[in-house]
């Protein structure tokens, strides 16, 4: 279900005759335009063919109505003759010939018209694959920050909604312009050989059309962009109900979920029948324009027909067109939404494949990845998410193979910042980080982060069997490696007792099994990885005190000469560390290890002896 954060594109977005959609406009309109042409130059000998089948589908289907014309002006000639005697009656040969010819022209529209749509089809699809395909892999480039920055929904919505709207509308809108367009200055061309003075009535109808059409869509505008919205809230409002139904039945909130949930409604509704009912009006008010002036042309062209000027079949062919001819003034308005809307998503698209990307790696580091791992260092490490913000000042510690260091501090100090920059999530703005003096940005990122294994407080799994998520951690493992980690995290049992053991799948949200089971499995996945370096935050914060103590032992003997850095919560866990980083407020105060903290009688000892107040109101 759409995040709130995403307003969502449906079927509700659009009144009759696509009158609808979503009436977001692009901030450059002609920037992104620019860039689409370039993006579509790639399939331009696609794109002109489909403008010539297009024109050629357009042009055998306006010829007909005249033909037609024909045939009715032989059936009429023939009737007359018969009565007055001058002729024979009507000659059905001559008619059928021309009906055969009717027939013939339709069928070669036809055809172009399904081939302008097979190539378009063709050409709309490539350019949502490849355009998925690029975003897939901008989004392995960009910098950490970017992604802490937007919300998950407005991203997601970059790869799904977003190249959804663009090659739907792009399908649409080049083929109904292309379309209308041929057929409007055909049906002009036409109506002039018939008649140029029936044209000129025809065309004075033109501007109240256009009045007609604006005035409509100027009114619908706003009640459509309600109605994306109360739609976005309405989806919203579901999703937050049904991801969070424990906690409203935990406090009987299901009346007051009721209770908004019928607003939300109640405005969508509102707003919707408004919508659809001026995007309603616009085929009445456009064929009682066009019926207006089949009555202006039936009276002018009967007169003409008495003066000799014109055949009664012309008057039926000229009828013809004036409904050929109001239907692309109606679809070029329509097209025009759909531009807009397809040039607003196409530009959030462009806007996502220009973000500034990390720094490109260097490929030309001279360091033996093998060999790495043994001593972590920070020399003058100053670092700030903000440049005028500095939270690390000249930060200098060392750790060797073996070491266990621990980051301490209240909730929300920043102990996550050492780790992210030891992973090279984000760059340091002066000094350096080395890892056995290479310092790590003369690393390619991956052979960096393939020396870390972390095990984090928020688990991470994903929709595969109970096997393949443990082999994560080493895609090459054999099932007995996989088999030995999960001994090793103290899973295994509990896997095996499954009815389909390894081989049970993970739903989406992992929530058919425990917190602490999920815990377990993250940790085995680790063991399998066998990493260099470990960061672990707060590994066993969701199993229970029995489970607890056996995974301390399993974590214990993995640390064993591994250097390790554990982000610690409860500082009794911490004691044996060789180094202890004490953060508040972002910065780093204080370290040493347990003893040598206390005794210096600062903000380590205080959140120690914390642990054992009670506290009271």
């Amino acid at each position: 279900m759409p995040s709130t954060n995403n307003k969502p594109k449906g079927p509700m977005g659009r009144g009759p005759g696509g009158m609808g959609g979503n009436f977001e406009k692009a901030k450059d309109f002609k920037g992104t335009a620019k860039k689409l042409i370039k993006y579509l130059s790639v399939y331009k000998i696609s794109i002109i063919a489909v403008v010539v089948f297009a024109i050629c589908s357009a042009v055998f289907s306006i010829v007909g109505p005249k033909i037609m014309g024909e045939a009715t002006t032989e059936i009429f000639n023939g009737l007359v003759g018969k009565v007055l005697g001058t002729t024979a009656g009507i000659n059905f040969d001559k008619i059928a010939t021309i009906l055969l010819t009717l027939l013939g022209l339709y069928i070669i529209s036809s055809l172009f018209s399904y081939l302008q749509g097979f190539i378009m089809s063709g050409v709309n699809q490539k350019v949502a694959y490849n355009l998925r395909e690029k975003i897939s892999h901008k989004m392995h480039k960009l910098p950490l920050s970017y992604f802490e920055s937007k919300t998950t929904g407005e991203i997601l919505s970059r790869v799904t909604n977003d190249v959804d709207t663009l090659s739907q509308s792009l399908d649409q809108s080049i083929s109904q312009l292309l379309t209308s367009v041929t057929t409007l200055i055909g049906v002009i061309v036409m109506m002039l050989t018939i008649s140029p003075l029936l044209t000129l009535v025809t065309v004075i109808i033109v501007p109240i059309a256009v009045f007609m059409m604006s005035f409509i869509m100027k009114h619908s505008q706003k009640f459509f962009l309600a109605q994306q919205n109360y739609l976005g809230d309405i989806n919203g409002t579901i999703e937050e109900t049904y991801a969070g139904h424990n906690v409203v039945k935990l406090f009987n909130g299901e009346q007051r979920a009721v209770d908004n949930f019928e607003k939300t409604n109640d405005e969508l509704y509102n707003s919707s029948w408004k919508a659809q009912f001026f995007s309603g009006l616009m085929h009445p008010i456009m064929n009682f324009i066009g019926n207006i002036g089949y009555v202006f042309i039936s009276i002018l062209g009967g007169y003409l027909v008495i003066q000799n000027k014109i055949q009664v079949g012309d008057i039926l062919s000229f009828s013809q067109y004036i409904r050929n001819f109001m239907n692309p003034l109606s679809q070029i308005a329509q097209v025009g939404n759909m531009i807009q809307s397809m040039m607003a998503s196409a530009e959030r698209v462009f806007e996502f494949l220009d973000e500034k990307e990390e720094i490109p790696e260097k490929t030309d580091g001279n360091y033996n990845l093998n060999e790495l791992g043994n001593v972590v260092s920070f020399e003058d490490v100053k670092f700030g998410y903000n440049k005028d913000k500095i939270i690390i000042h000249d930060f200098t510690a060392k750790m060797k193979k073996g070491q266990k260091i621990a980051i301490v501090g209240p909730t929300g100090a920043g102990k996550t910042t050492i780790v992210k920059l030891l992973m090279r999530f984000y760059d340091v703005n002066s000094g350096s980080i080395k890892i056995d003096g290479v310092d790590i940005r003369d690393m390619k990122r991956d052979d960096l982060r393939s020396l870390f294994g972390m095990v984090l407080q928020d688990t991470w799994l994903y929709g595969d069997t109970m096997r393949e998520n443990i082999r994560y951690g080493n895609l090459n493992a054999s099932d007995e490696e996989v088999y030995d980690a999960a001994i090793a995290s103290h899973v295994d049992h509990f896997i095996r007792t499954l009815p389909d053991g390894y081989d049970m799948i993970l739903n989406e949200e992992s929530d058919n099994i425990s917190a602490g089971q999920k815990q377990l499995l993250t940790i085995a996945r680790v063991i399998l990885k066998d990493p260099k370096i470990l960061i672990l935050d707060e590994a066993t914060s969701s199993v229970d005190t029995r489970l607890e103590a056996l995974i301390q032992k399993a974590m214990d003997h993995l640390m064993e000469g591994r250097t390790s850095f554990v982000i610690a919560h409860r500082l009794s866990t911490i004691k044996n560390a060789n180094l202890i980083l004490v953060m508040k407020n972002g910065d780093i105060v204080e370290q040493g290890t347990h003893e040598e903290l206390l005794k210096k009688k600062g903000f380590y000892e205080q959140l120690y002896n914390s642990q054992f107040e009670d506290v009271t109101e």
